[in-house]
Order: C-alpha cells, then sequence, then structure tokens
C-alpha cells in the first residue's frame, strides 16, 4: 500500500492518533524488542510508508508514545488544578501524579527505565525536553516557596531534590496493583510532613497558585506536543 498524504489535519491527527495508540497496545503487549513498523502499520489498517509519513523512525514513534503518557498525565494534573486549587499544595500534587502514573504501565515502565518494555529508550534522553521539565518543577515549587506553604529551613533546591527522590522511591518500591491508592496516601503524608508548613492556608493563596501551576503545566504541554509531533486529544 502507497503512502496516503492526507492534507486534512484533522484526517491527518486522527491517523497519527490511531498509529499511536496500535503502537502503545503492541509495546505492552510485547515489548520494545518485538514491536517493529510493520506490525505497527498492520494493526493501524494502513502502510508502513505511511507511518514514516508522521515518524521517521522506530524511535521517533515509540518515544512519542512515552510523549504522550506523560502529555495524559500532564493533563491529568492541571483538570485536577481546574477543579480544586488545593491540588496545588505539594502533598495532593504528589498524591495525583503518583496515580497518575501508576495508572499507566507504558509511563511507569518508562520512568523505572524498564528495559523489556521500552528498551533503549530509556538510555536515549532528550535535553531539551528535560531541561523544560526540570525548570517547570523548579517554577512549581519556586511558588510554593513564594507563597509560604513550603518549609523554610530548606532551599528549594534542595527541597527539590529531596522531594524527587521521595517520589521516586514511592514508584520503585512498588506494591500490590490493588494498593495504589493506600501508596499514594502514604506518599502525601509523608510529603506534607516532610516538605511543607503547618500554617494554614488561604483560599485566596491556593486559587492564585493553582492558576500559576496550571499556566506552567499547559505551557509545557504545548512545548512536548509541538516537539514530539503529538496531535491533541
Amino acid at each position: 500500500m502507497s503512502a496516503e498524504r492526507l492534507r486534512d489535519p484533522r484526517q491527518r491527527a486522527e491517523r497519527a492518533a490511531r498509529i499511536l495508540d496500535v503502537a502503545a497496545d503492541l509495546l505492552l503487549r510485547h515489548g520494545y524488542r518485538r514491536v517493529t513498523i510493520d506490525d505497527v502499520a498492520a494493526g493501524a489498517g494502513i502502510g508502513k510508508g505511511t507511518v514514516y509519513l508522521h515518524w521517521k523512525t522506530r524511535e521517533q514513534l515509540f518515544g512519542a508514545v512515552f510523549a504522550r503518557e506523560v502529555l495524559r498525565a500532564m493533563d491529568e494534573l492541571r483538570q485536577a488544578l481546574r477543579e480544586d486549587p488545593g491540588a496545588c499544595l505539594l502533598h495532593r500534587f504528589a498524591r495525583a501524579y503518583f496515580l497518575a502514573i501508576t495508572d499507566r504501565p507504558l509511563l511507569l515502565s518508562f520512568l523505572l527505565a524498564d528495559p523489556d518494555l521500552v528498551g533503549k529508550l530509556t538510555s536515549s534522553p532528550d535535553p531539551a525536553r528535560d531541561e523544560r521539565h526540570g525548570a517547570m518543577a523548579r517554577d512549581y515549587l519556586g511558588l510554593l516557596a513564594e507563597h509560604g506553604l513550603l518549609r523554610d529551613d530548606m532551599s528549594v533546591d534542595e527541597l527539590g531534590y529531596a522531594y524527587q527522590a521521595t517520589f521516586e522511591g514511592f514508584l520503585r518500591a512498588g506494591g500490590a496493583s490493588d494498593g495504589r491508592e493506600q501508596r499514594a496516601d502514604l506518599l502525601a503524608r509523608t510529603v506534607r510532613r516532610a516538605f511543607e508548613t503547618e500554617s494554614a492556608v488561604a483560599d485566596a493563596t491556593l486559587r492564585d497558585v493553582a492558576a500559576a501551576v496550571v499556566t506552567l503545566l499547559g505551557d509545557l504541554i504545548d512545548a512536548d506536543r509541538a516537539e514530539s509531533g503529538i496531535p491533541e486529544g
């Protein structure tokens, strides 16, 4: 089957989404080493050349699969903040993000560098993306510190390092799949006691911080989507 170039942006986005859906399913079932572009094309009902109209290499395609998982997790966080400004507090943000990650096996495998499921993608970092995400995390913690929502006996950099180590430790510790909520609750309690102030927080402060974090997440989502060629939705 010859490669079909679609002029309608909506149809092109729908086709790209279908390709990513198929690739994600195959990766989850068979792992990185066993999935080929031919497999993805067959599953999506298109020609191999059509896949290459969207992503030039197998690694770019599979990288986009994981990038989309990250986007969906971040969008879930953004929606939580829109619905409840209190979700901007570090312990609640950590809980929501933990659940968003552990609900996505591919994303969890990528973050934990599972060689069977994600292969060499874990050893091919994206410096620009890493810098964007690192900057967003620093800006987020800076906002919390600026509004008196974090303990003041640690610098933002020190707190960020300790928080990341705590969060990643909970991800790596694993546990029964039916215990996700309990582990998320334990993470939230740990983060709150270790890194947050015990002072009461005004509703207006929460609304201001939440709005700012929604903007940070939105900018990050837009940049990641543009770089990865991932359609919205």
